[in-house]
């Protein structure tokens, strides 16, 4: 038997149950004014973009956003290296779902040297003090790392030079990733014994199965806020308007075409 003993209608169950959730604390959030922000970096391929997927497919975009920043401009690179991000945060009543964030100086900058020694040093040294300041200031901070192993990375990269829906999925980046495999462990082992902090902890998702990460991330990230089932109230749809009118009709509009008509 695989690994996962979740079977395809467990674990879409299992999935709706927590987007049901998800709904409930996104509505705790919005009327209470909470501020979440909430990182997911790792590997890559490792599956920070299915789980993301997955917690906005039923919510309100209003509330629950998503960040994935492009390679900084030439402008923003002569920035304080935190300001690109902190324009990003969540004001409140919001969620804020970083897909990569500013720790992408502790890795892809430091290995592919994008970025100096003496600026990956001031990072380890800043980020912890940056993170708490976030915390104070009152965000609900949480960091996810997908954790996945050399030999399911490998198999996921095949399937997407495999899959022409899937290609795009694979960057030039993705490739120098497996060339560097070493490189990228060190960098995230001293990424972690500066920034696995009691007030600002990495949470590692075993991520080898997909869809157990999903639910064990999501599981996690609820259980981060104590929040209430909400009240519910009867609501009723108002009667139509009445009143007469004459629309304009439909062969006075650009109509797209009906592929599939009888």
């Amino acid at each position: 038997m695989s690994r996962s003993a979740l079977s395809k209608a467990q674990y879409e169950r299992e999935l709706a149950e927590l987007q049901m959730e998800l709904i409930k604390l996104q509505e705790h959030v919005a009327s209470t004014g909470l501020k979440m922000c909430v990182l997911f970096e790792g590997r890559d391929a490792a599956g920070k973009g299915g789980v993301i997927k997955r917690i906005v497919e039923r919510t309100n975009p209003r509330v629950v956003r998503v960040v994935a920043l492009p390679k900084p401009t030439e402008r923003e690179r002569t920035q304080w290296y935190f300001q690109r991000y902190v324009e990003h945060l969540p004001a409140g009543g919001e969620i804020v779902l970083f897909d990569r964030s500013w720790y992408n100086r502790a890795g892809v900058e430091r290995v592919m040297g994008f970025c100096t020694e003496a600026e990956h040093g001031e990072f380890l040294r800043s980020c912890p003090a940056f993170e708490e300041m976030l915390i104070r200031a009152g965000i609900i901070l949480v960091k996810f790392w997908f954790s996945v192993s050399d030999a399911e990375q490998e198999r996921r990269f095949e399937s997407r030079l495999a899959r022409p829906e899937k290609r795009w999925k694979l960057s030039d980046m993705d490739l120098e990733s497996r060339a560097r495999w070493v490189d990228y462990s060190e960098a995230k082992d001293l990424m972690f014994a500066h920034t696995d902090t009691p007030i600002s902890p990495w949470w590692v998702v075993d991520a080898d199965d997909k869809k157990k990460a999903r639910l064990n991330c999501i599981r996690h990230l609820l259980d981060t806020v104590d929040y209430p089932e909400p009240k519910t109230t009867k609501r009723e749809l108002p009667p139509v308007q009445e009143r007469e009118y004459t629309r304009p009709a439909h062969s006075d509009q650009h109509l797209i075409t009906d592929h599939y008509a009888d």
